[in-house]
């Protein structure tokens, strides 16, 4: 098969430079996926911040967590970024210095080629959507890097899905990496992750609505989805920030133990943060994005194919990273810890101090900017 070159489509400013924060598009042809599908021509979606130097030393490349955008700073707009703490002039990351790059992964739906995206027949992929691996993401990532001109980066850096996928990169692409850093994920998905996600795919299959995820011209499967996000984000947060926040309240004047009937009962207060982050995640996903994502997100296992883990890892030529949230329940710490004495050279592991779980590494990661900063941006 030949492989068109990779094109870029973006806006630019007066002096040449492309807007931070803007989404740009880069057409990177055909991809052959590792379960064995193929998609024809893939259009990646991303966002850039800063400017490349002239030897092209000087990129970043931050991946987004699992219902995350590219939206990473701010830009032109005054739209708040996920790592604000970590990324824009001054921060650690300072892109006044440095070229960030966020990519929107193959499967998503912020831009980059999806199940909604429409296949050659001019309808949308669907249920005729492939799995695609967090490898093949990165196999799409660095034909994107290709036509950015970037031969390799001075960081990848993730956390959850997003470190997942950095570490991808570090092994698959080991000259291609000088840092990695892998926040708030191990090394490989746990039977207790991948039994989290399948309950999560399996609600969203089950709607009614979903058709087998051929939807696009009727109603979408918003319930299965809603009951999806729910599920996942028992396991983002601890039990103790629960309890504190919730505890047993009720939500404001309904009553969760006047029930004339089955069904009409008032709700507690965690169930009503659990419906309002269901009906937010619904205004701004795709259901079968969420199960494409979410089935690369069970196929994470960076030894796949690679010997042990050790052996896996051997490959990898980057500086590493490592952080884990101290609370958190999805990802465990010990799994950081295993990550980290895997690795060559005895890698420290990092920790965020953070009561609420796993999303710590969204809501805390200015906790890690002094110790990355002197690692990897001094």
């Amino acid at each position: 098969m030949t492989i068109a070159a990779p094109s870029v489509t973006s806006k630019h400013d007066e002096n040449g430079r492309t807007e931070d924060g803007a989404l740009k598009y880069a057409s990177i042809g055909a991809l052959d996926l590792e379960a064995g599908g193929f998609l024809p021509d893939v259009l990646l979606a991303y966002e850039s911040w800063g400017t490349l130097n002239a030897d092209a030393s000087n990129a970043v490349l931050i991946e987004h967590a699992l219902t995350g955008s590219t939206h990473v700073a701010r830009g032109g707009s005054d739209e708040e970024g996920w790592w604000e703490q970590l990324v824009g002039p001054g921060a650690t990351i300072d892109t006044d210095r440095w070229f960030v790059v966020s990519v929107n992964i193959v499967g998503g739906c912020y831009g980059s080629t999806g199940p909604s995206s429409n296949a050659p027949d001019g309808k949308p992929w669907g249920s005729r959507f492939p799995l695609v691996t967090l490898r093949d993401s990165t196999t799409a990532e660095a034909r994107l890097a290709d036509a950015l001109g970037i031969d390799r980066w001075h960081a990848v850096i993730g956390g959850s899905m997003g470190g997942a996928r950095a570490l991808e990169w570090a092994v698959s692409y080991p000259a291609r990496v000088k840092n990695c850093a892998v926040i708030a994920v191990g090394a490989y998905s746990t039977a207790e992750q991948i039994a989290f996600a399948q309950a999560q795919t399996l609600a969203i299959r089950q709607d009614p609505a979903f058709n087998g995820g051929d939807y696009y011209d009727g109603a979408a499967p918003e319930a299965g989805l809603a009951l999806a996000r729910r599920i996942a984000h028992i396991t983002y947060r601890s039990a103790a920030e629960l309890d504190f926040r919730f505890g047993r309240n009720a939500q404001d004047d309904e009553s969760p133990l006047q029930a004339p009937a089955l069904g009409e009962r008032g709700r507690y207060q965690v169930e009503s943060y659990l419906d309002h982050q269901g009906h937010k995640l619904v205004r701004r996903f795709d259901a079968n994005s969420y199960v494409a994502l979410t089935e690369a997100l069970m196929s994470h296992d960076v030894s796949r194919g690679r010997g042990t883990l050790k052996e896996a890892l051997s490959l990898a030529e980057a500086n590493f990273f490592v952080a884990a949230v101290n609370s958190d329940r999805l990802y465990f710490p010990e799994q950081s810890r295993e990550l980290a004495d895997a690795l060559p050279g005895g890698v420290e592991v990092h920790t965020i101090e953070a009561p609420i779980g796993h999303d710590g590494f969204l809501t805390e990661i200015g906790q890690l900017g002094p110790q990355l900063g002197a690692a990897f941006f001094a």
